[in-house]
């Protein structure tokens, strides 16, 4: 595997090709909106040089990563001669099943297509392709260049050596890689989703405030971050939307968003990204 593509320059998607940059693959991050596309590689840059002055990362790797990298706002371009496409666009199921049929005509027949899903199904984002067993869940974690984990989803029509390719791919960007079914939340989703939402329930019911939440499973159970955090950080909105398709898919309650999380994403309160959540990113 030689040549990485990724679609969508947001927030997984430029840090999805900071990695594979930095592993020595050869890169070409896409996005169609040009101020997007520009933001992404600008941060990738500004990731590398804070890397360097803190001494995390060495500026021979910053520089490999920066050569090895370039930009593209033609599809064609991320398809030619890539060995594996990462998709990182919204999760909307419909826009993924538009950009993987897009793709299939354009990319060689060996060529995986990989989709940053953290809930929708891997079969029926592969349902319309001709081969629906090129096609893989990789579920990466925010910032991509930190967080340590790769989730790989298969689905029953995944090829066996497809999951093989990609979990050299993950082994070789430095994360450690775990393999579940295609099921509605997969491992990670299932169990984080749930949580965060019990702990809305809490702030709602005036339990405790969110700082003494947060404080309680950072310091008794050792997260990293806690539940209320880390919604502000995913965003308040695309956390919801992935708890009404929990709750609907599994036919459990225990998903459904609150109130309270309704109202915030309707007051523009979005977390890290509007500057406002359950704590204030100003």
């Amino acid at each position: 595997m030689d040549k990485i593509g990724v679609v969508g320059a947001g927030t997984m998607g430029h840090g999805i090709a900071q990695v594979a940059a930095m592993a020595g693959y050869e890169v070409v991050l896409f996005d169609l909106n040009a101020e997007v596309l520009a933001k992404g590689a600008a941060k990738i840059a500004a990731n590398l040089d804070k890397g360097v002055a803190r001494g995390k990362v060495s500026q021979d790797v910053r520089d490999l990563a920066l050569a090895k990298l370039s930009t593209s706002s033609e599809l064609a371009a991320v398809a030619d001669g890539a060995d594996l496409i990462v998709e990182a666009i919204p999760e909307k199921l419909e826009w993924k099943q538009k950009l993987f049929a897009d793709l299939e005509p354009l990319a060689k027949s060996s060529c995986i297509f990989a989709t940053n899903t953290s809930s929708l199904s891997i079969a029926k984002i592969a349902a319309n392709l001709a081969d629906p067993g090129r096609v893989i869940g990789t579920h990466f974690f925010n910032p991509v260049h930190i967080m340590a984990l790769l989730e790989l989803i298969v689905a029953d029509a995944t090829h066996d050596h497809v999951l093989d390719a990609v979990k050299a791919f993950g082994e070789r960007i430095g994360k450690q890689v775990i393999v579940v079914k295609d099921f509605p939340g997969f491992a990670t989703s299932r169990l984080g989703v749930c949580l965060g939402m019990e702990a809305i329930r809490m702030v709602e019911q005036g339990v405790a405030s969110p700082e003494d939440i947060d404080t309680a499973m950072v310091l008794g159970y050792r997260h990293p971050v806690g539940p209320l955090k880390l919604t502000d950080m995913v965003g308040l909105d695309v956390r919801m939307h992935i708890g009404e398709y929990l709750a609907r898919e599994l036919g459990n309650p225990a998903f459904e968003p609150p109130a309270l999380m309704r109202e915030m994403v309707a007051e523009g309160k979005l977390g890290k990204k509007s500057g406002q959540g359950f704590y204030s990113w100003e």
